[in-house]
């Protein structure tokens, strides 16, 4: 009788024991999915919303920082806007000619480079506010611009002179990627009578080396090249010019005031 008790006893707590373990091991498996649930999520995170880490690179100008968000800016091409009164068609552009101290903005194709006011101004702030904004905006996910681009020197079957086809190839090869990597560019602008006419943009505006960078540099190569090219000159746009002029004269009324 006693062995009928405690044998009906035993079956009833590992009845019970087996229940508890399986009630357990729900309560476990529901706790480990919510877990593995938020684990995966939380993992996954990072890659859905892609962190902008934003570097500075000096360039031959001291008066030029060149900014690198990691990613592309036009892709291709180059964008020069050496006012405030150039930047309607970037609102990138308008933003960053709010920080105090900014003269010119100049977007690579994945880089972007401003040029501020005189030596006078200190880097330090114009980095931080400068930083914060090419972040919010690339965050936001709008248009760059809306304004066409410096793309490379159109070399078409149209062209018939063979020694323009041949310092244009010789830009876009040679030449421009240099430039760009010291965050500036070179834009042809013509070849007439032995003399190459080139628009320095970007960091190249205003810079102390540019003069070596034409004669040394590219009027050399040039001519290595093309030995029908006697001249490099830099030359203005009549609006760059219009621009230039304005903002010099605004510079002195401050600096008078």
């Amino acid at each position: 009788m006693a062995a009928s008790v405690r044998w009906s006893l035993l079956s009833i707590i590992r009845s019970h024991h087996l229940r508890l373990i399986s009630v357990i091991h729900r309560q476990c498996y529901s706790l480990w999915a919510a877990r593995g649930i938020q684990s995966q999520q939380y993992e996954c995170k990072p890659f859905s919303v892609r962190m902008i880490s934003i570097l500075t690179q000096d360039t031959p100008n001291p008066r030029s920082l060149k900014f690198l968000p990691g990613k592309p800016v036009l892709g291709t091409g180059t964008r020069d806007f050496p006012t405030s009164n150039s930047a309607d068609s970037s609102p990138l552009a308008r933003d960053l000619f709010q920080i105090e101290g900014i003269k010119s903005v100049f977007y690579g194709p994945d880089f972007i480079t401003l040029t501020k006011t005189d030596d006078d101004v200190e880097w330090t702030n114009i980095k931080r506010h400068a930083i914060e904004v090419i972040t919010k905006f690339f965050e936001s996910g709008e248009a760059i611009t809306m304004g066409a681009t410096h793309a490379e020197s159109s070399i078409t079957e149209d062209d018939d002179d063979e020694i323009v086809l041949m310092i244009k190839e010789l830009l876009d090869t040679r030449i421009r990627p240099t430039v760009q990597e010291d965050g500036g560019d070179v834009i042809f602008k013509g070849f007439e009578d032995g003399t190459v006419k080139l628009k320095l943009v970007g960091s190249c505006t205003g810079c102390p080396s540019s003069t070596v960078t034409l004669k040394n540099g590219i009027q050399n190569m040039l001519q290595f090249y093309v030995p029908e090219v006697d001249n490099v000159e830099q030359v203005e746009d009549e609006v760059d010019e219009i621009n230039i002029k304005v903002f010099a004269e605004v510079e002195k009324k401050l600096q008078d005031s």
